[in-house]
């Protein structure tokens, strides 16, 4: 709910936007302990939420809506969650804001789409939810400034629809924790589904969008960005990690030796996750290490075992650059762009710039990181060190980010794994296009003829009576 939030990590909320559309206090470990300060427990569960990321636009107020949520039927503008009376959530009870934010139904009644993800909140304790309410009533500054409103196109603007979604796959049950599960873990679980919403981004997902039963936290594409498989498997998840590492990467972003942090992830770190004590990030590494594990049957060793040192450098000293920049070579586009960094054997550098080899990025089965990481970058100033690799999709085109990736992945990663330049194209625009608009129109042209042609049938029939 940030600034700096990325199209990706907006757009792996919204992707589930598509087909979604074709009392005594609840069970479960409140966080909200203090009653006698229940704003300031809301202002922790709402950066634990990570709130401010899609509820602030660039340069805009904090909570005043207005960020660009670009999903693939369209654009959906965040809403103004200030306590403004005239733009804002400034009259709504308790009951109007747990159920926009547990339900995604709105104060008018009207349906929010799942780009906010409900679904997770819904976990959500009623003591937590009251401290999330006092928070955003009284600490947080009002704002009279009603943000653009969303238009998707017919027939996907009849918010209505989600009602049908909702039936299907919204579980309004508390968690039920694991049996063997420790405290911490329950806690953590949590933290980690109903507040940072780990499931969200990281299960993957059916046709109809819902999250699939018995693969939890098993990985999924976000539309350009991938979300890996954090389950505790220690070939396809990270059950090769211990508690320290998943401290510190979610701490951090960093992992030597394993991962960093990047695109959606390093947003949700540096807008929520180093902001939390470090007992809420072990409890969460410890639940993480409890989930049921998630095999990937084509993975045959973990992600960051993959590669080592590898020096192509030498044999491409002395030759000329290809007039057509398009026909350069990995070696030379990574002399060119990468080795400063990333060292000629891609050992990376003992000031956080890291290595290419044992790197979760070049990895994994799905390449898309690979080449997100080259078009977009890595910047994370702000907290740790400012661990900067810059954006290369001014500078590269399609081609050649196709050759570099797949020269990345052959001589640091895994070499089984290749990327097309028409993936690379569909990335740097995006992700790719959905089908659902036109299917949802010609479905609906169908149902229309349908009607037409029974209706023609019925009059026929009283004609010949």
């Amino acid at each position: 709910m940030s600034t700096l939030i990325s199209t990706s990590r907006r757009r792996l909320q919204a992707w589930l936007l598509p087909v979604a559309l074709l009392g005594a206090w609840a069970a479960g470990p409140a966080l909200a302990q203090d009653r006698q300060d229940p704003v300031q427990q809301g202002q922790k569960l709402a950066t634990q939420g990570d709130c401010v990321a899609c509820h602030t636009a660039p340069g805009g107020k904090p909570f005043a809506g207005g960020l660009a949520i670009h999903s693939p039927l369209g654009t959906i503008y965040s809403s103004n969650i200030t306590p403004s009376t005239t733009a804002g959530i400034g009259r709504y009870t308790l009951q109007q804001f747990s159920a926009a934010v547990r339900e995604g139904v709105r104060g008018d009644g009207a349906h929010l789409y799942p780009a906010m993800p409900y679904t997770s909140y819904a976990k959500i304790t009623d003591q937590d939810m009251a401290a999330l309410y006092a928070y955003f009533m009284h600490g947080v500054q009002p704002v009279d400034e009603k943000p653009q409103p969303t238009k998707l196109p017919f027939p996907f603007n009849i918010r209505l629809s989600m009602a049908f979604w909702n039936a299907i796959y919204l579980d309004r049950k508390p968690l039920a924790p694991s049996s063997g599960m420790s405290a911490e873990a329950v806690r953590g679980q949590y933290l980690g589904i109903a507040l940072e919403h780990c499931d969200t981004c990281h299960t993957p997902r059916d046709f109809m969008m819902g999250e699939k039963q018995g693969q939890a936290l098993g990985g999924a594409s976000l539309g350009t960005w991938y979300a890996p498989n954090i389950s505790s498997d220690p070939v396809s998840g990270v059950g090769g990690w211990s508690v320290d590492e998943l401290v510190s990467y979610l701490k951090t972003g960093q992992a030597p030796g394993k991962a960093q942090a990047a695109g959606p992830m390093q947003e949700a770190i540096d807008h929520s996750l180093r902001h939390l004590d470090d007992q809420d990030l072990r409890d969460i590494a410890l639940w993480l290490k409890s989930t049921p594990p998630v095999r990937n049957p084509v993975d045959t060793k973990p992600a960051f075992a993959w590669g080592q040192p590898n020096d192509q450098l030498p044999t491409i000293r002395g030759q000329s650059l290809p007039d057509d920049k398009n026909a350069m070579s990995g070696p030379q586009l990574y002399d060119a762009y990468c080795s400063s960094c990333h060292r000629p054997g891609g050992e990376g550098s003992g000031d956080g710039l890291p290595s290419l080899f044992h790197n979760t990025t070049l990895g994994h089965d799905t390449p898309d990181n690979v080449v997100m990481a080259i078009l977009n970058g890595v910047d994370r100033g702000g907290y740790s060190k400012n661990v900067l690799m810059p954006a290369f999709s001014d500078n590269l085109s399609d081609a050649q980010v196709t050759t570099l990736a797949n020269f990345l992945l052959k001589s640091w990663g895994r070499p089984d794994v290749q990327v097309s330049q028409a993936r690379v194209g569909e990335l740097r625009a995006g992700g790719a296009s959905s089908p659902l608009l036109p299917l949802a129109r010609y479905g609906l042209a169908a149902g229309v003829i349908v009607v037409l042609l029974l209706l023609v049938w019925l009059g026929t029939r009283r004609r010949r009576r």
